[in-house]
């Protein structure tokens, strides 16, 4: 069975792919697929607490990304530099991942089969 990794490139309130990425993480997750998630860019915003969606006419999807784990999707990392970027630091995400630096993003990219960027 081929691995994926799914990047996820989108900050949650800028369109529908941050949704998109997890119900793709979601059903694979469902299915056994080997799966990772890579929050990368904007789509590092994914992660942080106590956001308000709701005042964007958006939903929140922080239940989706707390059911990664449930659904078997337990391989999650986020782009040192790209929360650096953002005046992020991992103690403010609601969800357990793995920060790397670039070297490290290049050699989990390289471990996949097959990688989808949304």
């Amino acid at each position: 069975m081929k691995s994926m990794l799914i990047i996820s490139r989108q900050a949650p309130w800028t369109g529908p792919y941050a949704r998109e990425a997890l119900d793709i993480a979601l059903a694979g997750g469902a299915f056994d697929l080997p799966l990772g998630m890579l929050f990368l860019d904007d789509g590092v915003f994914q992660l942080v607490a106590a956001q308000q969606p709701t005042t964007l006419q958006q939903k929140d999807l922080t239940a989706n990304l707390q059911a990664l784990p449930l659904f078997g999707v337990e391989s999650l990392y986020v782009s040192a530099r790209s929360l650096q970027e953002r005046g992020l630091e991992s103690a403010a995400l609601n969800l357990a991942v793995e920060v790397l630096d670039d070297s490290a993003l290049t050699a989990l990219i390289d471990r996949f089969d097959q990688v989808l960027t949304l």
